[in-house]
């Protein structure tokens, strides 16, 4: 484990050991949700209902900024899905679908990248 610890986790009142667990859970809700794609989204539902259950423990850190991007990924990219889904059969669809696969891997990438970097999301 890192020593690292940001300003913002220390404003936020949490002990090096809560950090350290949110800083877990957000990594976990990342994998859940690249793993929906093999899943057929079971995991992310199971990365969402993470996020609800643990955002009030990340209030305050920089974590709150990764839930925020993560439960926002979710539910535009579900949208954006069942649209594409939708429309498949005018042919509409199929760019629907790719953008959002580019647009959720890109979320996926760039919250990775931030959360291995300790820092938070501009949301």
């Amino acid at each position: 484990m890192s020593d690292i610890t940001t300003i913002d986790d220390f404003s936020s009142g949490k002990t090096p050991e809560q950090i350290e667990s949110l800083r877990q859970i957000t990594l976990a809700v990342y994998v859940l949700y690249a793993l929906s794609w093999f899943t057929g989204g079971l995991t992310g539902i199971v990365g969402i209902v993470l996020n609800y259950v643990k955002r009030e423990d990340a209030a305050g850190t920089l974590y709150q900024s990764h839930f925020t991007w993560q439960i926002r990924t979710f539910w535009w990219g579900l949208c954006w899905s069942i649209l594409g889904f939708i429309t498949i059969w005018i042919l509409v669809g199929f760019p629907i679908l790719f953008a959002t696969a580019v647009w959720m891997i890109y979320r996926l990438v760039k919250g990775w990248l931030n959360w291995s970097e300790r820092k938070p999301m501009a949301v």
